[in-house]
């Protein structure tokens, strides 16, 4: 591997991580640099502005100085070949057995996550680049013990990778002395690797403005040019999963649009987001435990609702959630109870107008294949429905203070015993985590860790035990939660502590974790 003028790689390149990162790859990753992080950098700030004017009070609505997008008459591109038919889509990591699980599903799509599933170890970041490589080409397999994978024949999902957020780093990779962006790297990487093989489509997470979703716009106009693409060859689903964003659905199909294949209802993230954002606003703000804030709930009952209204109106598909159970090989009886959930959840984003949705794990496939089957027969989508009942108003989006439940301290237990777990899992190299029966990512770390920090600073006392939330409780919760589990989860507790009871609130968990990983 040779050296590219201004990059600088500081992570090992073992093994086969020469093949990825090529001079002319290092090339193309400082041309995205140069281009386009100064802008990424100002929406970052942006950000931090717009939650200053929160904190002081403000609150989300409508842009007026967008209604005319709102209003207008436009659509999006047609569906691209592969993204016609989305009726369930699998997620997971790019390790070598998830990948080829994954692709082995069944299912339409496999969303290849570099994000929320993954943790940006290097080894993860650039041997991910590897198996998604190698299994475009059909030839990647694996062996574990006696247990060896390998691609079956037949139609395969597309693929489509979700690269990390604007705000997280590549600090293993510098151009000019200065970290990379973790999404140039991982979309550019991809790119560079694959565009003549297959199709490059994207998941886009994490954005809060339509301005963000302009600046992927022009990263991928720049990338078509540059390789002598079509205009459209790249596509790109946005996850709406920040409140922000949620009032600004219309303007980012819109910024996206020759590019555009859709919006997805990023449930989990939401919910973070939600709490993020209002979290110094009091009770009008303040959620009950966790895993009783359904989808039918006022709140997310509008966003999802307006989600494929927008959506539908444009020519986009609309996806919805995660399913994020893990069957039990062991317990027929919790599988029972929560494929009845996993089914009437299905059924309701169905029946909502949703085009298809998403499953963790392969055995929820033809669970989500089936509710959708019924409800699509033939068709591949019902983009027809444009919803025209639907009537939501930011008054709509924003009554959070309107969701039922209590605040207990079992809540409390579990917020703080599946943030450690998940840390402790997550600075050792995985971002996908199976905890009592639920596939935790970095979304559900993050609402369990700010749902602790949110009732511990607007002073909640727990419904079933009258105490009042303090750090000292927390602390020993903490304390007796992890006795139960035994082992040493010491690195973990202590950053779990520093992003749930701390002062000041830090943006994303995975800032301080990212910083402690090698």
């Amino acid at each position: 591997m040779g050296t590219v003028q201004g990059v600088e790689i500081t992570g090992p390149v073992d093994d086969r991580f020469a093949e990825i990162l090529t001079e002319e790859a290092q090339s193309f990753l400082a041309e995205l640099h140069r281009a386009f992080d100064a802008r990424r950098l100002e929406l970052l700030q942006a950000r931090k502005e717009r939650e200053a004017e929160l904190a002081a009070g403000g609150t989300l609505g409508f842009l007026p100085e967008t209604r005319h997008i709102r209003e207008g008459d436009w659509r999006v591109a047609e569906p691209a070949p592969g993204l016609i038919d989305r009726r369930v889509e699998i997620t997971g990591p790019t390790d070598a057995k998830m990948t080829i699980n994954a692709l082995n599903s069944g299912a339409k799509v496999w969303l290849a996550d570099h994000e929320d599933a993954n943790t940006p170890l290097w080894g993860n970041v650039i041997g991910g680049q590897l198996n998604l490589r190698d299994a475009n080409a059909g030839t990647l397999s694996y062996t574990s013990g006696e247990k060896h994978y390998e691609l079956t024949s037949g139609a395969r999902p597309t693929v489509v990778v979700r690269p990390r957020g604007w705000h997280l780093p590549e600090k293993h990779i510098l151009v000019d002395g200065a970290p990379t962006s973790g999404s140039l790297t991982d979309f550019g990487l991809y790119f560079f690797h694959n565009h003549l093989v297959t199709r490059p489509y994207f998941y886009l997470p994490k954005m809060e403005s339509h301005l963000e979703a302009r600046l992927w716009n022009d990263v991928f106009t720049f990338t078509e040019e540059r390789f002598g693409r079509p205009a459209g060859t790249i596509r790109a689903t946005v996850l709406i999963e920040t409140f922000p964003a949620a009032f600004e659905m219309d303007e980012i199909l819109y910024e996206l649009r020759e590019h555009s294949a859709g919006l997805n209802a990023g449930r989990w993230d939401y919910m973070f987001s939600v709490i993020k954002k209002f979290r110094t606003r009091g009770k009008d703000f303040l959620l009950p435990d966790r895993n009783t804030v359904t989808m039918t709930v006022p709140f997310m009952r509008a966003y999802t609702e307006l989600l494929v209204h927008t959506c539908h109106r444009r020519g986009a598909h609309a996806i919805g959630g995660m399913a994020a159970f893990i069957p039990s090989r062991r317990d027929p009886e919790i599988n029972r109870v929560a494929l009845e959930k996993v089914t009437a959840d299905k059924t309701r984003e169905a029946g909502d107008g949703f085009d298809g949705s998403w499953v963790a794990h392969p055995d929820l496939v033809a669970t989500c294949r089936e509710v959708f089957d019924g409800v699509l027969g033939e068709r591949p989508n019902q983009l027809e429905r444009t919803r025209e009942d639907v009537s939501v108003s930011a008054d709509d989006l924003l009554a959070v203070g309107d969701t039922p439940g209590r605040q207990t301290e079992a809540g409390l237990r579990n917020a703080v015993s599946v943030g450690v777990q998940y840390l402790d899992a997550w600075l050792k190299g995985s971002g996908a985590v199976a905890i009592n029966n639920m596939m935790e990512d970095a979304a559900t770390a993050e609402i369990s860790r700010s749902q602790v920090w949110q009732w511990l600073h607007n002073g909640v006392t727990l419904a079933d035990t009258g105490a009042l939330v303090t750090k000292a409780l927390v602390e020993k919760i903490a304390d007796e939660e992890l006795a139960l589990l035994g082992g040493d989860h010491s690195e973990a507790r202590a950053l779990f502590m520093e992003v749930a009871v701390a002062d000041e609130f830090i943006d994303f968990l995975t800032l301080p974790a990212y910083d402690r990983m090698p």
